[in-house]
């Protein structure tokens, strides 16, 4: 049976379908409501409240807003006024400030004489305060076509601080699911398998935040996202459309700018995101830092909006390995953001130093997904089709002495746990990171390389500690001065609603170490 905090988001999540209510009567609550609330980017003194109305009309309406100390509202902590208005599709984000530090707090919005379901906050610990323990969940790849979200259910009955959201929220393609009632939205060009309006992005995302079980994850914590590619267009890099696009779906950089400026839009839209969006640009900088304390410094980055085109022009962005060694000029995050990164590792106080990105740093050999020669191939969308950087990075972090840096990742749907050094070649060499990659909430590994890379491993990628392509779930880290704890956290099957949540596996990194042991 669901727990309270699965319960936490209210009528609005009972029995919400893909469909949204007309926006031409609403009856309920969960009418006006539809897709539920959430809160993110916590700070010592403040959290980013969201929701989406979905009103009668197209006019503005005035919105109040209500944090408390308790679920009943009897403690009123701060409450303010806002305006929800079409431009950005009657979604709300409030900025709250005011608050205390690393606190729960509750909230909810009042709105046309509804009153929306009532969401849980945590703000984050100040740099004064004796941040001991962090506890959050690492989630991302949630393909709604795939299947359902039971492990949303267990991330919702967790007890966490906060939820990061690595990135393919949602998934552009068109509809085709062997569920009758998870087909994608139709977007307004059927055929291409990808989406193009606004007005087609908006409808997605609003279809993926009907789920219940989403719905009650977001209600629990506050989340900290990032996008990755399929918010967009799969494997795009900043302004260049996906390589195998032919015909009707290549696009000019023009064309696909004015594509990317209604992805980021709409993503903005229905994120609790601290962000400052122009509508119509095609840039949106998302790239940020949050300190928990002295105790751990995460850095967000952003490894699409302003990445190079990913080496050599293979297919599918499987090639030579020789591609990503030699692209020199390559980078995933543009050279602002790599400066911004290095600063923000250099001058850190903290404990534990993360980067939370997109994509796997480990080096990793792959048996060539067509079966032909080469027999051994490199994914070059990932950070091996830009190995000088990576090496520039890893160097920085040994050079620099960076405390006990962790690499979190995600996009391949499946587990990996792994070592990082500057030459991966060299098991010798002390790692100088380790690298945490999460299992998608859904989206599909292809079950045919799951054996062959667990027996394959031990020789070609000897300094990846764990690997699982078989089960979707999420990890769940727990964090103390002394110790990085990681368990990951699996469903048996994505075919039902809801089914248990197990623990696959347990990791633990000791501070001053960066070597990954059994737990």
């Amino acid at each position: 049976m669901p727990t309270r905090r699965q319960l936490l988001a209210g009528a609005a999540v009972a029995g919400a379908a893909a469909a949204l209510p007309s926006t031409a009567a609403y009856a309920s609550t969960s009418d006006l409501f539809p897709l539920g609330v959430a809160s993110g980017d916590p700070l010592p003194d403040g959290v980013i409240l969201w929701t989406r109305l979905f009103p009668r009309s197209s006019r503005k309406v005035e919105v109040e807003w209500q944090v408390a100390y308790d679920e009943r509202f009897r403690r009123i902590a701060r409450r303010g006024r806002t305006w929800a208005g079409a431009t950005l599709a009657h979604s709300v984000h409030v900025d709250v400030r005011g608050l205390a530090p690393g606190r729960e707090y509750f909230y909810r919005f009042r709105a046309l004489g509804k009153i929306s379901p009532v969401g849980r906050t945590r703000t984050a610990p100040s740099l004064r305060d004796d941040c001991s323990r962090l506890r959050f969940g690492i989630v991302n790849c949630q393909d709604f076509q795939n299947g359902y979200w039971p492990a949303y259910w267990g991330l919702a009955a967790e007890d966490l601080d906060v939820v990061v959201h690595l990135g393919d929220y949602i998934y552009e393609y068109d509809p085709s699911s062997r569920f009758a009632d998870r087909n994608h939205t139709t977007p307004q060009t059927p055929g291409l398998d990808q989406l193009v309006t606004l007005d087609d992005y908006r409808a997605r995302h609003a279809q993926y935040k009907t789920d219940p079980a989403l719905q009650a994850a977001h209600a629990a914590f506050p989340w900290i996202v990032t996008w990755d590619d399929h918010e967009t267009e799969n494997n795009y890099a900043s302004l260049i459309d996906e390589i195998d696009d032919t015909g009707p779906k290549h696009q000019t950089v023009a064309q696909f700018a004015k594509q990317r400026a209604a992805a980021y839009q709409a993503y903005y839209e229905h994120m609790p995101i601290r962000a400052d969006l122009r509508p119509g640009s095609a840039d949106l900088r998302i790239f940020r830092r949050f300190d928990f304390g002295r105790l751990l410094r995460l850095n967000v980055l952003d490894t699409r909006q302003y990445r190079t085109d990913q080496p050599g022009g293979f297919p599918g962005d499987f090639g030579l390995a020789v591609a990503g060694d030699a692209n020199t000029a390559g980078t995933l995050t543009g050279q602002d953001q790599e400066r911004w990164l290095l600063g923000g590792l250099d001058h850190s106080h903290a404990r534990w130093n993360v980067v939370a990105q997109q994509v796997m740093m480990s080096r990793i050999k792959f048996p060539n997904p067509t079966g032909g020669v080469p027999p051994l191939v490199a994914n070059l969308d990932q950070w091996d089709g830009y190995a000088p950087q990576r090496t520039r990075l890893l160097t920085h972090l040994a050079a620099a002495r960076v405390p006990n840096p962790v690499i979190l990742a995600g996009d391949i749907h499946s587990t990996w746990f792994s070592e990082l050094r500057v030459n991966p070649d060299d098991l010798a060499q002390a790692p100088v990171a380790v690298e945490f990659t999460a299992t998608s909430v859904s989206s599909d590994f292809p079950i045919a390389f799951d054996a062959p890379l667990k027996a394959l491993n031990p020789t070609l990628n000897p300094h990846v500690r764990y690997f699982d392509g078989s089960r979707r779930g999420y990890l769940r880290c727990s964090v103390n001065r002394a110790a990085w704890h990681t368990d990951v956290r699996t469903v048996e099957t994505i075919d039902v609603r809801e089914t248990p949540v197990t623990t696959s596996a347990s990791y633990a990194v000791e501070a001053g170490t960066s070597r990954l042991v059994t737990a």
